[in-house]
């Protein structure tokens, strides 16, 4: 049977292992909310071993580091979808968040960073200064 490439079909195909796509993204997929004084942030990494993770933390970058060891090249492989190697993203925090009491949680394939809202971020009330009584000025 002959085989024809398509150049076209060959870089669409490199693209998605590259960048990824909606269903499959090739990246870290994330999710993050505000929980009352935290922010929360979820980032799934199944598969990966704890040790591997590495989380650094430069000013207001936070940067995540996962791996996943290659395959076992004696392994006769049917289908090989799962990305490996280092993985790495960075998320950029706002002034508002406390990143010296940043935790951090490994669960089930799911990185939980939990990132306080700083006290200066949080609402709170102003008090409204009332001068003294005002003296009438006699001459």
């Amino acid at each position: 049977m002959l085989m024809r490439t398509d150049p076209f079909r060959d870089l669409d195909r490199l693209t998605q292992q590259v960048f990824g796509t909606a269903a499959r993204p090739a990246v870290m997929p994330m999710d993050a909310w505000r929980e009352g004084d935290e922010f929360l942030v979820e980032l799934d990494l199944p598969g990966i071993d704890p040790d591997s993770l590495d989380l650094d933390i430069e000013r207001n970058v936070v940067t995540v580091r996962a791996t996943r060891p290659e395959l076992d090249p004696q392994r006769s492989m049917i289908a090989a979808e799962r990305s490996r190697g280092v993985f790495a993203r960075q998320l950029f925090l706002g002034d508002g968040l406390d990143t010296d009491h940043i935790r951090a949680d490994y669960r089930d394939g799911v990185l939980r960073l939990t990132i306080p809202i700083a006290e200066r971020a949080k609402p709170r009330k102003i008090e409204v200064e009332r001068p003294a009584e005002r003296q009438a000025v006699t001459a």
